[in-house]
C-alpha cells in the first residue's frame, strides 16, 4: 500500500536500494558464542555427564503460597500490554533505520559501531551526511515504514509509551494489592538452582512436568516473568530517558548508568530484542503446553481444557493486530497531521511542563570533544550564500527584526563585539547519533537584550540560507524561554576554529535542551513573533511542516 508520494517524496521514501543487512563486529560474535556455551553448552555437558537434574516442577507448593487464577484486571493488562509493546517495537525499528548503527561511544565514528543495519560503507573523498546514511525499512516490519519516516515513527512511539507505562504502573499496584504477586515474585534463593534445572530440561529437549499455570509457574517461568516486568520495563524507560537532550544536558551522570548516551541507545535496542525473544518463547510454550487451556486462563480466567472461546479470542486478537497495522500505516500517510497533533497534545504538553523546564549544565571538557561529528543538511545552493561564502562572509549581515524595539543588522565583527561564550556540549540528533563539540559565539540572551522583544513575543524564528528535504527555505522556531537558557548561542566557532561551510557558516544556533534539527545552520535572519503558528505551515519549523517532527524536541 504505497502512499501517493510526490516525485520528490518518492525518491526519498522509496529509494532504489532497499536491501536489508545485519552486520556485527567479530567481538559481538565472540560474546554470543560465550553466552551460548555458558548456557546451552553447560546444560548439555551436565546432561551428558550427570544426567537430568531433579525436576523442581514436582515440588509441592503450600496452598497458602499459591495465587489461584487470573483476575480480570490481570487479563486485561496482559492484552493491553501486548498491543502497546508490538506498536512500540515496530515504530522503534523505523526510528532505528534512520541511523542504522549502534555504538558504545559518543563520537559515533563510522567503523566504531558494534552493529550496523546498512550494507553501505562510508565513501572516501565525499561528504556523507547522516541523512544519506539512513536506510529503508519495509512497512511490514516498521511503523510507518519507508525511509526518513523518523518524525511519524516518533509520533507512534511516543503516543504509545505513556500508556504502556501507565498500564504497567496500574498492573504493579494491583499485583501487590492482591495475592497475585506470589506468582511473579520469587521468595527464596532456591529459585536460581531450580530455574537452572528447568532450563537443562528444556535445553536438552526433555520437557519437565509442567505445573498448571492457573495455580503456579515453574521456577524458570517465574524468573522470566519477573525479569520482564521488573527489569526489562524499567531498563527500557531509563535508557530512553538517557537519550533525552534535556535530561542528558542537565544530569550528565544519568547516561553513565549505561556507559554513555550511545550505550543507552544500544541497551534500548537490546531490551527490544529481549522482549522479542520472550514473546517468541512465551507464545511457543503456550502452544506446546496446552493451547486451549492456557488461552482460557488468560482470556476467561477459567481452567477449562474444552471451552474454545479463549482460543477464538486469541485468534481474533491477532487478526486485530494485523488490521491495526494496516490502519496505522494508512493513517500515517493519509492523516499524518492528525498524528502529529495527537503526539503534541500528549507528549508536547507533558514535556513542556516537565523536562523542558530543566536548565542545561555545561560540564564537558576539551578532552571530551569527539573525533567525529556527523554532518547533516544540504549546504545552501542560493547565489546569495555562495557569494557571501566566496568573500569569507565579510559582507554578511544578520537581520534581526519582527516584534522588537530595535530591529538591527549585524556583521560578524559587530556580533563579536557584543560578547562571546564558549561551551562544550553534546549534540543529540533526532536520527540517533551524537557528538561532543566546542561552540563559540554570542549568547542569545545578549542579542535579546539589545533588540528588546515586545512583551507579546513568545517565539523566535531562525531562517536559514539552506533548504529543507523537499525544497523551500529551511527555518525553525524556539520559545523565547529556551533561547534564554544557559548554552543558547549563535555560534561562529566550532572546536576552536571558525565555523566551516559544512557545519553552518556563517552562523548556526545552539539550544542545548533540544534535538539537533532545531539547531538551524547557515542562519540568514532572525525574527521575533507572538507564536510559531504564524510562520510557515504553522507547526514550528521546516521539518515540523514537512516531516512531522516535534515542535518541542526535548527527547
Amino acid at each position: 500500500m504505497i502512499p501517493n508520494f510526490s516525485a520528490a517524496e518518492q525518491a526519498v521514501h522509496y529509494p532504489a536500494d532497499r536491501r536489508t543487512f545485519i552486520g556485527l563486529k567479530p567481538q559481538v560474535w565472540y560474546v554470543l558464542a560465550i553466552l551460548l556455551i555458558a548456557t546451552m553448552g553447560v546444560a548439555w555437558l551436565q546432561y551428558l555427564i550427570w544426567g537430568l537434574p531433579a525436576d523442581p516442577g514436582l515440588i509441592p507448593v503450600p496452598k497458602e503460597k499459591l495465587a489461584i487464577g487470573f483476575p480480570w484486571w490481570l487479563r486485561l493488562s496482559h492484552w493491553v500490554n501486548f498491543f502497546f509493546l508490538i506498536t512500540i517495537i515496530r515504530s522503534g525499528l523505523s526510528i532505528l533505520a534512520d541511523h542504522p548503527r549502534l555504538y558504545f561511544n559518543n563520537s559515533c565514528t563510522p567503523g566504531s559501531e558494534w552493529a550496523k543495519f546498512t550494507p553501505l560503507n562510508i565513501p572516501e573523498g565525499k561528504v556523507w551526511t547522516a541523512k544519506e546514511d539512513a536506510r529503508y525499512i519495509s512497512p511490514v516490519l516498521g511503523l510507518p515504514g519507508y525511509r526518513h519516516t523518523v518524525g511519524l515513527a516518533r509520533c507512534w512511539h511516543f503516543i504509545n509509551v505513556p500508556f504502556f507505562l501507565l498500564n504497567g504502573v496500574i498492573f504493579i499496584v494491583l499485583l501487590f494489592s492482591t495475592d497475585q504477586w506470589r506468582k511473579l515474585v520469587p521468595t527464596s534463593w532456591s529459585i536460581i538452582p531450580d530455574s537452572w534445572s528447568v532450563f537443562v530440561h528444556y535445553a536438552t529437549f526433555n520437557m519437565p512436568v509442567e505445573p498448571n499455570g492457573f495455580y503456579q509457574y515453574n521456577a524458570l517461568q517465574q524468573v522470566s516473568y519477573f525479569a520482564v516486568v521488573f527489569l526489562l520495563a524499567p531498563i527500557a524507560m531509563l535508557s530512553g530517558m538517557a537519550m533525552s537532550p534535556a535530561i542528558e544536558n542537565r544530569f550528565h551522570w544519568f547516561p553513565k548508568i549505561f556507559i554513555n548516551r550511545q550505550g543507552a541507545r544500544s541497551v534500548h535496542f537490546l531490551v527490544m530484542l529481549a522482549y522479542l525473544a520472550f514473546l517468541v518463547v512465551h507464545v511457543a510454550m503456550v502452544v506446546a503446553t496446552g493451547l486451549v487451556r492456557n488461552m482460557n486462563h488468560i482470556v476467561n480466567g477459567t481452567d477449562s481444557e474444552t471451552d474454545q472461546t479463549g482460543l477464538y479470542f486469541g485468534i481474533g486478537f491477532l487478526i486485530f493486530l494485523v488490521l491495526f497495522a494496516v490502519f496505522a500505516h494508512w493513517f500515517s500517510w493519509h492523516r499524518p497531521r492528525q498524528l502529529q497533533r495527537l503526539q503534541a497534545l500528549i507528549n508536547g504538553t507533558l514535556w513542556e511542563k516537565t523536562i523542558n523546564k530543566l536548565k542545561p549544565k555545561l560540564v564537558y571538557r576539551k578532552e571530551d570533544i569527539t573525533p567525529h561529528f556527523w554532518a547533516n543538511g544540504k549546504v545552501p545552493e542560493s547565489a546569495e550564500w555562495k557569494a557571501l561564502a566566496a568573500n569569507n562572509f565579510q559582507d554578511f549581515k544578520l537581520k534581526v527584526g519582527g516584534l522588537v524595539d530595535n530591529p538591527m543588522e549585524f556583521s560578524l565583527a559587530e556580533l563579536k563585539k557584543l560578547g562571546q561564550d564558549e561551551n562544550i556540549t553534546m549534540h543529540h540528533c533526532i536520527q540517533g547519533w551524537s557528538g561532543i563539540a566546542e561552540w563559540g559565539g554570542l549568547p542569545m540572551r545578549k542579542l535579546i537584550e539589545v533588540v528588546k522583544p515586545h512583551p507579546s513575543v513568545q517565539t523566535v524564528v531562525f531562517y536559514s540560507f539552506g533548504e529543507g528535504l523537499y525544497g523551500g527555505d529551511y527555518y525553525d522556531t524556539h520559545t523565547l524561554d529556551n533561547c534564554l537558557k544557559p548554552g543558547a548561542l549563535l555560534a561562529w566557532e566550532m572546536n576552536y576554529e571558525p565555523l566551516t561551510e559544512l557545519y553552518g557558516a556563517p552562523l548556526r544556533l545552539r539550544v542545548e535542551n533540544q534535538l539537533g534539527y532545531k539547531m538551524v545552520k547557515w542562519i540568514a535572519r532572525i525574527e521575533f513573533v507572538t507564536s510559531h503558528t504564524t510562520v510557515g505551515k504553522g507547526y514550528g519549523g521546516k521539518n515540523e511542516d514537512d516531516e512531522y517532527f516535534d515542535l518541542l524536541a526535548n527527547t
